[in-house]
């Protein structure tokens, strides 16, 4: 065996490398990556999720209530009627989301990547949107007051 290939294999089965695999069951945590994992309705009621990989999740109806998504990248994911009331979402990328009947007021969404998402019918209420790329958005039916 190589000398590379045999470094390579050894940091795979140490764990080394596991940190770019999307492993569902690691807790919640900055940098956490759930790409492609399934946490409808979980509870995830102020989170510290900055930076989060969250490609492709399903996190239809959970409570992110007060969850830091700073910086997270959600793009493709389906929050459909998710709550995300009061959360910080600032520079986070929602492209192509699915926000669909979530709750967002009061979120802070400065800076967030929001194209093309789908916001019908989203409660945006007191929103903070700075700065937020909105381009191509369905915001049909969405509740903007305050926003």
């Amino acid at each position: 065996m190589k000398p590379a290939l045999f470094i390579a294999t050894v940091m795979v089965s140490l764990g080394t490398a596991s940190s770019v695999l999307a492993a569902c069951d690691d807790p919640a945590g900055p940098n956490v990556n759930w790409s492609d994992c399934y946490l409808g309705w979980a509870d995830l009621t102020g989170t510290d999720l900055r930076g989060a990989v969250l490609r492709r999740t399903n996190l239809m109806g959970a409570d992110l209530f007060g969850a830091n998504l700073t910086g997270a990248d959600l793009s493709g994911s389906t929050l459909t009627g998710a709550d995300l009331t009061g959360a910080t979402l600032r520079y986070a990328y929602l492209s192509n989301a699915n926000l669909s009947g979530a709750t967002l007021s009061g979120a802070d969404l400065s800076g967030a990547s929001l194209r093309e998402a789908d916001l019908r019918g989203a409660n945006l209420s007191g929103a903070y949107l700075n700065e937020a790329d909105l381009n191509e958005a369905d915001l049909s039916g969405a509740n903007l007051s305050g926003a």
